[in-house]
């Protein structure tokens, strides 16, 4: 057996079959919780980023307008855990270059766990305003501190304003030179919501201890050099995490080990390209589904999905289909989202499809109702309520969504199959979604 250490797994390479059986280094999950500092420019969001942290990693001066973009620092918050704080521009920032920051400010609302607003000088108006009507657009709780008290104290009206009008966590009093650091921190705890902190199974509720899961990942001309590819290494830790045994494979070596080692898995995981082949390969009674299934059922709007992914059928010609590709990467000749999946559809269809594609989270140029569909990546890259809030104008505007891995399975007609393993109920019952 021969071994190497890449990245935080040790790979050791079975001679009989192109399989890797993996252990993980140790390494606990973690997930950052994203804080952002909203308000007007020189409210003392920078100075308060430095109170909080103890260091001067965000620029101070008299001068309006110093931070331009948005900067992160992380810092752990003791008896918490690590967290990531958002300085951002002003929201009353002037100019032309002064509205695209106000913009960016804006864009980083749709991903924060948490938002401090923070507010000096008994000032608050429509900016303010609107800031909180886009956290509560977003779901983005917040809490209010109204800074600098030692120059200006807050006036009993706009305190008792803010409490009842804001729908903050908390209001706080804060003087930028006796400030009570721990009182805020204990404010920010209560209000950090616990999913931005805790990380559900990808597959907890599909396998038990013991159980055996098998992963088919072909390495193709899209596979990174020397690695695997985000979801196949998230979902091996997750079967590890479960007390399961990964069993990790090519797709032209699942025929010899089934038939050579006799093992039946509890589940099987393909990469959705090859759902076909893992298809024929895998018993029918053993379950089967895609990386990108499993995180579109981990993170994305499933419900919506099951939903939409069936409107494939009542495309038109001239119809156009929006994939969303949350991440960016160099593009190859055969790319699953800018050529396999518009074939697919194509061939599946027999209509005149129009696609475009967005990759990362840049900002979708076609008004949304111009799609029939909406089709959506795992979103390995992203948080949940990223992804939640990239779909939120198709879902509000009722157009179709689904995700790459359900199309895919959808057009080659093993749909049924590939999301059994979540709905927990026959093909029959599918129908329903139809």
């Amino acid at each position: 057996m021969a071994s190497d250490a890449v990245d935080n797994f040790y790979f050791c390479l079975c001679p009989h079959f192109s399989l890797l059986c993996i252990k993980p280094q140790v390494m606990g999950r973690e997930r950052k919780p994203h804080i952002a500092l909203y308000g007007r420019r020189n409210n003392g969001k920078s100075t308060l980023i430095n109170k909080l942290t103890g260091q001067d990693i965000a620029i101070v001066s008299d001068f309006a307008g110093t931070t331009t973009d948005p900067v992160k620092k992380s810092y752990e918050i003791t008896g918490f855990g690590p967290v990531i704080l958002i300085d951002t521009a002003g929201i009353d920032d002037i100019g032309e270059l002064g509205n695209k920051r106000v913009a960016k400010t804006l864009e980083t609302i749709k991903s924060v766990d948490l938002a401090i607003l923070v507010i000096a000088g008994n000032k608050f108006g429509r900016e303010e305003e609107e800031l909180i009507g886009k956290f509560e657009k977003y779901d983005t709780p917040f809490i209010i501190i109204h800074n600098k008290e030692d120059e200006d104290p807050i006036s009993d009206e706009l305190f008792a304003k803010l409490k009842e009008v804001s729908g903050a966590e908390a209001v706080i009093r804060f003087d930028k030179d006796h400030g009570d650091i721990d009182n805020l921190i204990s404010e920010i705890k209560k209000a950090i919501p616990e999913s931005a902190y805790t990380t559900p199974s990808l597959l907890g509720d599909l396998v038990s201890y013991g159980d055996t899961v098998l992963l088919i990942t072909p390495i193709d001309i899209e596979a990174p050099e020397g690695r695997m590819i985000l979801p196949q290494v998230q979902t091996i830790r997750d079967v590890l995490d479960n007390d399961a045994v990964c069993i990790v494979l090519k797709e032209r070596e699942v025929d010899a080990f089934l038939r050579k080692t006799g093992i039946k898995p509890a589940l099987a995981v393909t990469d959705s390209q090859i759902f076909l082949k893992a298809d024929a390969s895998i018993p029918k009674d053993i379950p089967l589904t895609s990386f990108s299934i499993l995180l579109a059922h981990f993170k994305g709007d499933f419900e919506s999905y099951l939903k939409g992914t069936p409107q494939i059928d009542k495309l038109k010609d001239g119809d156009r289909v929006l994939l969303l590709e949350s991440c960016t990467h160099h593009i190859s000749c055969d790319d699953i989202g800018r050529t396999k999946i518009p074939r697919w559809l194509s061939n599946y269809t027999g209509k005149k499809l129009k696609f475009d594609v967005v990759a990362g989270l840049d900002k979708i140029k076609r008004d949304i109702t111009d799609y029939s569909l909406v089709i959506q990546c795992g979103g390995c890259m992203i948080t949940r309520k990223q992804l939640i809030n990239r779909l939120k104008s198709a879902r509000d505007t009722d157009v179709p969504i689904t995700n790459y891995g359900m199309a895919i399975a959808y057009v080659h007609g093993i749909y049924h199959r590939a999301v059994a393993p979540f709905t927990k109920t026959d093909k029959e019952d599918l129908t329903s979604y139809l």
